[in-house]
Order: structure tokens, then C-alpha cells, then sequence
């Protein structure tokens, strides 16, 4: 997926996030995660739903491109996992949905997002949610336990897509679902964009163009794959060829598949 070595990667995800989280004040909106334009980020009208209620400190640190909580159309007393959870938004809006029979688990490898996540949800209550420090590659949860996976706009961040694809397999319980909004592309970007790690860590050159994505997630075992492009949701991409020619065009995408 690229030639950039995973670690570096790794490190410059966490000191973008961890930067973002440790200067953030809701007097200054955080929208630096880079891809510059509508799609993302940090925009609370991304949500179909209402988040009037939530506190500064949790809307306005927003980094998502979209809406998974009502992709995901969450039921009373699920188990809910999100990748890469940052300031525990999507968490929190999950645990409304599941209620108190239900459970949310929030995964980041950004310690200064964890400790953003639990001061967030010490002011909220919320005793359904926990969040747990680890990489989306290796996750810090248990086989067959987990009925619904969301993720907004962090996927693209994983120098190995296909570990990601497998290990929300490996957690999900059968007919368990994945419900992510993530940037994908039409196209390839070039080895050299690829290997500029702000752009990488910003959202813009770690998406990978929806064919080789779709393929990741088909080879990890999972069927009935959707993916569409937000601001374009009655045409359907999963069965894209790769045939895009020109400069990759970089989108936001609402994207599902079932264990």
C-alpha cells in the first residue's frame, strides 16, 4: 500500500492529533486535519442528526468527513466499536443510540486523545463508553464481540489498510456490520505524494482509490460492500474497476459491509 515505513506513519498521525488535541479550545475550532475542502473536516453539519447538545469541547472537535452514527442506524443494546475515536464524539453520540443496555468502545493510539476522550467524558457521564489506547491494525478488543464498527475519516490514516479490514472482521460478531465514513479516491496518487507524510497524516495522499480499498475489505471476509460518495449517494462504487484516468479525485465516502 506504500513505501513509507508504517512506523513513520504511525508517528506522524499521532503528533498531527496529538498537537490538535492538546491546543484545542472550542474558541478555535479544530479543522486540521488537512483535506481542504466541503468533504472535511471539523464541520458539525456533517451530521444528519442534531449535536446542539453536545459541549464545545466535544462538537467542535469534530474530525470526521461524515456521518457514521446514522449510517450505521445503531439499535438499544449493541456493542459498538469506533476506529480511531479522537475526542470521543462518535462515541458519544453511539451511546445514545445503544442506551444503557448498550456498550461503546472507542480505540485511538493518540494518548493525548484518550486523555481529551476521558476528560470529555467525565463532564458528560456516559457510563456505557470506555476508550482504549491501541493502533486500528492490532486492535485492543476481543474475537466476536462487537455488533457494529464505525470510523470517521481515519482509515485513510492506516499505512496498512488490509490489517484494518481483517481485525474489524476478527472483532465483529457474525452479521455484525461495518458502518465508516472515510476519504477514498477515483485514482492513484503518485509515489511521490504518497510519500509526503503531512499530506498522509492530513487526510489527503493515505486514501486509496475505492477499487483497492473495496478489495481490502472483499479479502478480509466481508460480503454485501457498499461504498458511495457522500455528495453522490445514489451511485453506487463497490464494483469500481480501477479505471480512473487523471488526477485522483478525492472524496468523501459513506462506506458498509456485513460479517
Amino acid at each position: 500500500m506504500t513505501t513509507l515505513h508504517p512506523d513513520a506513519v504511525h508517528e506522524a498521525v499521532r503528533e498531527r492529533y496529538g498537537r490538535i488535541a492538546t491546543e484545542f479550545t472550542p474558541a478555535v475550532k479544530a479543522t486540521d486535519c488537512g483535506c481542504g475542502d466541503d468533504n472535511c473536516c471539523g464541520d458539525s453539519t456533517l451530521y444528519d442528526l442534531d449535536i446542539s447538545h453536545l459541549p464545545a469541547d466535544v462538537s467542535q472537535l469534530s474530525l470526521g468527513c461524515g456521518d457514521p452514527i446514522t449510517l450505521a442506524a445503531l439499535q438499544p443494546g449493541q456493542t459498538v466499536l469506533d476506529l480511531g475515536s479522537g475526542g470521543g464524539i462518535d462515541c458519544f453520540l453511539a451511546a445514545q443510540q445503544v442506551g444503557e443496555s448498550g456498550h461503546v468502545i472507542g480505540v485511538d493510539m493518540t494518548p493525548a486523545m484518550i486523555e481529551k476522550a476521558e476528560r470529555n467524558k467525565a463532564k458528560m457521564g456516559f457510563p456505557n463508553v470506555e476508550f482504549r489506547q491501541g493502533q486500528i491494525e492490532a486492535l485492543p478488543v476481543a474475537d466476536n464481540s462487537v455488533d457494529v464498527i464505525i470510523s470517521n475519516c481515519v482509515i485513510n490514516l492506516s499505512p496498512d489498510k488490509p490489517a484494518v479490514f481483517r481485525e474489524a472482521f476478527r472483532v465483529l460478531r457474525p452479521g455484525g456490520r461495518l458502518a465508516v465514513s472515510d476519504m477514498v479516491t477515483q485514482g492513484h496518487f503518485s509515489p511521490e505524494a504518497r510519500a509526503d507524510l503531512a499530506a498522509w497524516s492530513g487526510c489527503i495522499t493515505g486514501a486509496e482509490d475505492v477499487a483497492d480499498y473495496v478489495a481490502a475489505i472483499r479479502a478480509a471476509g466481508f460480503t454485501n460492500i457498499s461504498v458511495q460518495d457522500k455528495n453522490a449517494p445514489d451511485i453506487e462504487l463497490a464494483n469500481s474497476l480501477g479505471l480512473y484516468v487523471g488526477q485522483p479525485r478525492l472524496f468523501s465516502a459513506r462506506v458498509t459491509a456485513v460479517k
